[in-house]
């Protein structure tokens, strides 16, 4: 009886570490991109939420953007660096609160795994310097099927 307690204790004791750490996720090694900064020449160059959405792989709250309801002609830019990602012809809304468009410029943006939170999706983050923009969804419209789901705040729009 009371190796069993002492099994279950200890099962559900490992059992809570691994659900502890799983949200955390796996990240693809680090990768060397062509614009490249110190962490210190990112903290100086990004303001806070720049930082932990393109540096830390946070994500901005839902419906905050002033881009997730814009549609003016132009290029959407990383908020890092400035390499153009998305045409405005591109984007549409997805109702999800976020800028969404359904593919990238050409070489623009590089994609990994990202199993944080007990989910696994496609990361998609900055081809030139790494910087996470958000992550490509299989819910898009015609003609690709994807939503590339990207935090605004990593964007910068320079008009056409």
């Amino acid at each position: 009886m009371i190796a069993r307690r002492i099994f279950l204790t200890r099962g559900i004791a490992l059992a809570g570490m691994a659900a502890f750490a799983y949200p955390f996720g796996v990240r693809a090694a680090q990768e060397d991109f062509p614009f490249a900064l110190s962490d210190e020449d990112w903290r100086e160059r990004l303001s806070d939420m720049e930082y932990l959405v393109l540096r830390q792989h946070g994500t901005e709250h839902a419906f905050t953007s002033p881009l997730d309801k814009f549609y003016e002609p132009g290029v959407y830019h990383c908020a890092g660096c400035d390499a153009a990602l998305y045409a405005s012809e591109v984007k549409y809304d997805s109702r999800t609160g976020w800028p969404s468009f359904w593919e990238s410029l050409p070489d623009a943006i590089g994609t990994s795994t990202d199993t944080a939170f007990m989910m696994v999706r496609t990361e998609c983050h900055c081809a030139n310097c790494g910087g996470h923009l958000g992550h490509i969804f299989d819910d898009g419209p015609p003609p690709t099927g994807k939503r590339h789901c990207i935090n605004g705040v990593a964007l910068r729009f320079a008009p056409a």
